[in-house]
């Protein structure tokens, strides 16, 4: 199991330790969705045609750049524990939604609240963890927080999901219940936040000049910018490689569905390795490695083509090790970029809110290639697109840095 990293020096220290663990129980029971390895099997089985299956999630991620800013601005104007709780709240109310309207409007509302719930906690969650550490002198402990908490969650996923494609065997909306009563643990969590430690924080401007000034904040910092188009790349690639293609991928190679969620179990375990581990990559640059990481990972998507089951699974298990290292390491380095703290949740909103803009575009284009039945033509062309953006993204951060270092010489 993952260790949190604690120095038991202060009380202040011990108290970072606990609301740690809780982060990490919050991210496991809420990001415990039963139904996700078998999700595309089942809304065709309930009769949706893959375009409608593609078109509801081209929405979702439309609904999330409607949602993201709005979302993340009511976060750093009130409070991140209040969105963390309404988030875990209306995740309970999505995953009922399939049971009693298995349509393909049961669907889009239930992906809607789901874009909706996510958004809520998407720049809250690292936010609050982020400003509780820092305020509390733990700055230090967030990238190991933020890895043990992802790996949290793909350890639940691993022990819950093998069960799924069996459930849906049994009872077809089975995972569906059991995911809005995870749902619901996590809220109960979520109320037991402490509120952040004073830090003599100003009067909240009004919505407008306050969504100029993140906006301005962003133009200003070149680095933030860079950081942000790296990790669209890395989320692009993983919302594709486990969510939207996983089941198509593992269709095409014949595998039982009740093997669905075993397999994605397995590959699991490999991202929690890296995310567990991701520390381990501060001594060889960490912007490099991530970039490094990110060309791995489109390479190994791409990689699953030629090959049969086996060789498949472990292409999926090096993307896996790959996006967990990533993970913790981007989430740190953006956090370190943001030089307005009174701003993060709404700067974290508008790189998610880019996330799912270009996921949104990707997931588009991909329903086109499958309905031709055109798969390994998209993944070639993701691969090549990922890594021309890589390289380009390593001149211009590089660029970036020889220009600060000149400033400052001269300064």
């Amino acid at each position: 199991m993952p260790s949190v990293p604690a120095r038991r020096v202060t009380g202040r220290t011990v108290d970072a330790t606990r609301v740690i663990r809780r982060y990490n129980a919050f991210q496991l029971f809420a990001g415990l969705l039963w139904w996700l390895p078998v999700f595309y099997v089942f809304q065709r089985s309930a009769g949706l045609s893959d375009t409608e299956i593609f078109s509801i999630q081209s929405i979702f991620y439309l609904a999330f750049c409607l949602f993201d800013i709005p979302t993340g601005m009511i976060a750093d104007r009130f409070d991140y524990r209040r969105c963390l709780q309404g988030g875990a709240a209306i995740l309970v109310v999505a995953n009922v939604i399939p049971v009693w309207q298995p349509t393909f409007t049961g669907f889009l509302v239930q992906f809607l609240l789901i874009a909706l719930a996510h958004s809520l906690f998407s720049g809250a969650g690292s936010a609050y963890l982020y400003e509780y550490l820092q305020r509390t002198g733990n700055e230090a402990s967030y990238q190991g927080a933020e890895g043990s908490a992802r790996a949290w969650t793909l350890i639940g996923r691993i022990v819950c999901l093998p069960a799924a494609g069996f459930l849906t065997a049994w009872w077809g909306p089975s995972p569906y219940v059991l995911s809005a009563v995870t749902c619901g643990i996590a809220a109960v969590i979520a109320l037991g936040f402490p509120a952040l430690p004073d830090a003599g924080r100003a009067k909240a401007e009004p919505v407008l000049p306050a969504l100029a000034g993140a906006l301005r904040s962003l133009v200003k910092s070149k680095r933030l910018m860079l950081l942000m188009a790296q990790g669209i790349a890395v989320f692009t690639l993983v919302r594709i490689g486990q969510a939207n293609l996983f089941q198509p991928i593992l269709e095409s190679k014949d595998l039982p569905l009740q093997w669905f969620g075993v397999l994605m179990a397995a590959t699991t375990v490999f991202e929690v390795a890296g995310a567990a581990r991701s520390a381990v990559l501060a001594r060889f640059g960490q912007i490099r490695v991530v970039l490094a990481l990110t060309v791995l990972m489109a390479i190994a998507l791409a990689s699953v083509i030629p090959l049969g089951l086996v060789g498949t699974m472990a292409c999926l298990a090096v993307f896996s090790l790959a996006s967990g290292l990533a993970f913790p390491v981007q989430r740190k380095l953006v956090n370190q970029a943001i030089t307005e703290p009174s701003r993060r949740a709404t700067l974290l909103s508008i790189e998610s809110l880019a996330d799912r803009a270009v996921c949104a575009l990707v997931v588009f284009l991909m329903g086109g290639f499958l309905a031709r039945g055109a798969m390994p033509e998209f993944l070639v062309a993701l691969a090549a697109a990922v890594t021309v953006a890589m390289v380009a993204l390593a001149v211009l951060v590089t660029r970036s840095r020889d220009r600060a270092a000149t400033k400052e010489s001269l300064a």
